[in-house]
């Protein structure tokens, strides 16, 4: 689990960077993206903490709150898949065509050199 945050308030980016150190990452690769500011964009990255009844998560929280909701969360983005995953995609047609290029380079390698030395 992938997780960026982009709070307002100091103090609450603060606590959410503590308790969530391992799992941080850059808004552009996360998986879920906490806020403190409700999101007008039907994303459903975006993880809404508030004392907001409407927010996904109200203050004041726990940690161990705080991670349950993530863990609901990112169970149900992985249900619902909107983008494909890295880990999904099938690299069997890249690998055969790298290693028939591989192979090609190599036969073109030991030709160069069979013509430098039989001259």
């Amino acid at each position: 689990m992938k997780i960026a945050i982009e709070c307002k308030s100091l103090l609450l980016q603060k606590s959410l960077e503590i308790f969530l150190q391992k799992h941080l990452t850059s808004v552009k690769h996360c998986d879920i993206c906490i806020c403190d500011v409700e999101c007008f964009e039907d994303d459903e990255r975006c993880f809404y903490i508030s004392q907001d009844s409407k927010a996904d998560l109200v203050k004041p929280f726990s940690k161990s709150q705080l991670m349950l909701a993530l863990e609901e969360r990112y169970k149900k983005i992985k249900k619902n898949p909107t983008s494909v995953d890295e880990e999904e995609l099938d690299f069997s047609i890249l690998e055969k065509r790298i290693n028939y290029l591989t192979q090609e380079y190599k036969e073109n390698i030991i030709k160069a050199v069979r013509a430098f030395y039989e001259r």
